[in-house]
């Protein structure tokens, strides 16, 4: 059975979609959850742990390319994307191997689409997506979504409860981040100071000095992370530090 995910924007387009899903029999699937954002699709992804994902392009703030390029290569669901743009545009797809589906979507595409993956054994190659920078990281507040860019990020550390951000800016709530923090290191400018905590290096005000070979970092707005022996000798040499 495949577990899926349909990721739109539009109430309607996904209604529709999962409306076909569950009228087809060739292929059994599992619609395992829907999403209007790109934002709320990242959790669900790490929560659900889908087989599949419809994704939309064409979405407000992050569209589903930016989002594809925010998972982690080695664990990603198959992506099929679905959009309205015409055939000459979608050529891009079809020479980097990605499928898609055109919107209105119709039932034998879709049917087709289905029975590719179900017997697809070789993951597709995400490279020419997945290896681009971010330049937005989706975080999750009180009762809010925030779009941080990585220079505005000081800190990004994981505990039991998941990723969490410290950013630099006047309000210095804590986010958490639907990211891991192997993608934040791979993506993004921040450093690996400890196996938990990332810096930016742009943020670093002082470096402490502790005893057994530990350090600390104070960041320009004075949050604290732990610098662990095996990242201390990379980061003076980053700086150049005797």
């Amino acid at each position: 059975m495949l577990k899926v995910l349909v990721i739109d924007d539009e109430q309607y387009a996904r209604e529709e979609l999962i409306a076909l899903l569950d009228e087809q029999d060739e292929v059994d699937v599992e619609i395992v959850g829907a999403c209007n954002n790109a934002i709320e699709g990242l959790k669900k992804v790490h929560q659900l742990k889908p087989d599949l994902i419809f994704l939309d392009i064409q979405m407000p703030q992050i569209s589903g390319m930016e989002m594809l390029a925010m998972l982690d290569v080695e664990t990603m669901p198959k992506v099929v994307f679905v959009t309205a743009f015409d055939e000459y545009a979608l050529q891009a797809f079809e020479d980097n191997a990605f499928d898609y589906i055109l919107k209105p979507v119709e039932p034998c595409r879709l049917l087709k689409t289905l029975q590719r993956v179900q017997s697809s054994v070789q993951p597709t190659d995400y490279k020419a997506l997945t290896n681009k920078p971010l330049s937005l990281i989706p975080c999750a507040g009180f009762n809010r979504y925030v779009l941080l860019k990585p220079s505005e990020i000081e800190i990004a550390y994981s505990d039991q409860s998941g990723v969490h951000i410290i950013g630099n800016q006047a309000d210095s709530t804590e986010n958490s981040c639907s990211l891991s923090l192997k993608v934040l290191e791979e993506k993004t400018e921040l450093l690996r100071c400890h196996r938990q905590y990332l810096i930016n290096p742009n943020a670093i005000r002082e470096i402490r000095l502790l005893d057994n070979s530990l350090a600390e970092i104070i960041t320009t707005s004075g949050a604290v992370a732990p610098v662990s022996r095996r990242y201390l000798k990379m980061l003076k040499d980053r700086f150049q530090l005797s």
